[in-house]
């Protein structure tokens, strides 16, 4: 029934500070859209940002900074991405390391954001 996810919701404390790390570090485009409203897009996909206290309706029943745990595949290989993440300040939490993923293998390293959610990024572990 479900076929892909389309966005989600990250809600931050400080919008500039979460713009900065997802665009700069992890390349994603910011995107203005509606009354405001802030996205930060990669793909076909987006998360729409929310702030804390000032969330949009209708909203999680507690939206709550620093709760999330994502996983990203990156579009480059990892080595590349560890780069960046160096260029950008970014501390590496774990990794590289295997992982599962949804429909294969992963090399995955960890960083958190500003909020500190944590964030893996991966690559495909497979040789495909």
């Amino acid at each position: 029934m479900i076929d892909h996810l389309d966005h989600l919701v990250l809600t931050t404390h400080d919008p500039e500070r979460c713009i900065d790390f997802y665009t700069r570090a992890l390349g994603m485009q910011l995107e203005r859209f509606g009354e405001g409203r802030l996205a930060l897009r990669f793909g076909d996909q987006k998360i729409n940002l929310h702030v804390s206290g000032r969330e949009f309706e209708p909203k999680a029943a507690r939206p709550t900074p620093g709760s999330l745990d994502l996983c990203f595949i990156a579009s480059v290989p990892l080595a590349e991405v560890m780069a960046r993440l160096r260029t950008a300040g970014v501390a590496i939490v774990e990794g590289p390391v295997p992982k599962t993923g949804a429909a294969y293998p992963l090399r995955s390293v960890y960083v958190r954001d500003p909020d500190l959610n944590l964030i893996e990024l991966s690559e495909r572990a497979d040789g495909n």
